[in-house]
């Protein structure tokens, strides 16, 4: 009998800790991967895949992945972009305080009630990736 392969999406996630948009961006993408996505996701850990990790490497070889930046630095989309090709979708925390002024943040430990909205706003647009790279799979016939 032969297995059938599920189409996954990998999320790959700034793991910069300096900056509270770091921090938005990891807590995003755990949301994403464990409670609302969880079957069509997987983690990409950057710093092992910035190291040389093969099986991370191949994954984004093979399967479409979503980089989700703090900052302009975009390191999870260059290191992407360098060993693996480019990402299917490239997200920034910086892009959603841009087109929310009124929002900002300032801890990277305990998150404010408006930090959390940054989050929210954030998964949104993970989930919104991920969707439309899974309907455009499935409309290829993958």
């Amino acid at each position: 009998m032969m297995a059938i392969v599920k189409n996954k999406v990998g999320i790959v996630s700034c793991s910069g800790e300096e900056l509270p948009e770091g921090t938005v961006s990891r807590i995003a993408t755990r949301l994403v991967l464990e409670k609302l996505r969880p079957d069509e996701t997987v983690t990409i850990c950057l710093p092992l895949f910035l190291a040389g990790g093969e099986d991370e490497r191949s994954f984004t070889r093979v399967y479409p992945t979503i980089t989700v930046d703090g900052c302009e630095k975009q390191c999870a989309k260059v290191g992407t972009s360098k060993y693996s090709g480019k990402p299917a979708a490239t997200l920034l925390v910086t892009d959603i305080l841009k087109k929310h002024p009124e929002l900002e943040l300032a801890s990277r430990d305990e998150l404010t009630p408006e930090e959390t909205i940054v989050v929210d706003l954030m998964v949104e647009e993970i989930v919104k990736k991920v969707d439309e790279i899974l309907y455009q799979q499935k409309r290829m016939g993958n």
